[in-house]
This record gives structure tokens, C-alpha cells and sequence, in this order.
């Protein structure tokens, strides 16, 4: 019961989250598959690397096919998305955590932008008493 509750709460999230919001959640994806990725290649269990890796790779896909093109700084976050992702593929050949340990700090860069984004954004449309991220 308390299962399909939070499971209901989860759903509620991401179909009321503004595209910010979303892009957002998928950042913070990317990051919780990319620990449990390391997590599983520091116990050995390929399997669930592999997976957790692939995981990370499908956000990353989709931060790049949602990308707008129109943007001025998209070209640089294609190459440094398609960056990212060349690592983690690496990273998952090569059983290399320090490939790992440098995708999830360029991707927590870009979370950690975007979340200061949204906050000004947010601070912007309302006064200084916006909500947090």
C-alpha cells in the first residue's frame, strides 16, 4: 500500500513538473544511476553496472534529443553531452571507475547550473520569496 502511494506521489511529480523542473529530475537521475553504477563496479557485479550505466546513457540521450537548437550555448552541450556519453561507455567497457567519477562531475556540473537557473528564474517571476529547488 505505502508502495503504490509513493508510486502515485512520484507519478503526481513528474506529470505536474515544469520543463525546467523536469530536465531537473532527469539530472538527478543521471547522477543516482551513475552512484549505483560505481557502486555495483566497486562490489563486482558487472551486471548491474552495465545496467545502471545504460540508464545513465538513455538520460543523457534524451538531455540531448530535447536540447534546443535554437539556444546559444546548445552546441557546446551537445559536444559536451556526446562527451559524456563516450565516457560512460568507456567507463562500462573498461571497468574504470575514475571514467566513471569524471561523467558524474560533469554531470553534476550541469545540475548544479541548472538547479541555480530555475532559482533565478524562479526569483525573477516571484520577487526574492521564490521557492527552493
Amino acid at each position: 500500500m505505502a508502495y503504490q502511494q509513493y508510486q502515485a506521489y512520484k507519478n503526481n511529480s513528474v506529470n505536474t513538473a515544469s520543463p525546467g523542473e523536469l530536465t531537473l529530475m532527469l539530472y538527478n537521475g543521471c547522477l543516482k544511476f551513475i552512484k549505483q553504477a560505481k557502486k555495483a563496479m566497486e562490489s563486482n557485479n558487472i551486471e548491474l553496472k552495465n545496467t545502471n550505466i545504460q540508464k545513465a546513457q538513455k538520460i543523457i540521450s534524451e538531455l540531448m534529443v530535447t536540447l534546443d537548437q535554437n539556444a546559444a550555448v546548445s552546441e557546446e552541450m551537445m559536444s559536451l553531452y556526446d562527451y559524456i556519453n563516450r565516457r560512460l561507455i568507456e567507463s562500462n567497457i573498461q571497468n574504470d571507475a575514475e571514467i566513471l567519477d569524471e561523467a558524474f562531475g560533469l554531470v553534476e556540473e550541469f545540475r548544479d547550473t541548472w538547479k541555480e537557473v530555475l532559482k533565478q528564474t524562479r526569483q525573477k517571476q516571484y520577487g526574492q520569496t521564490g521557492a527552493q529547488v
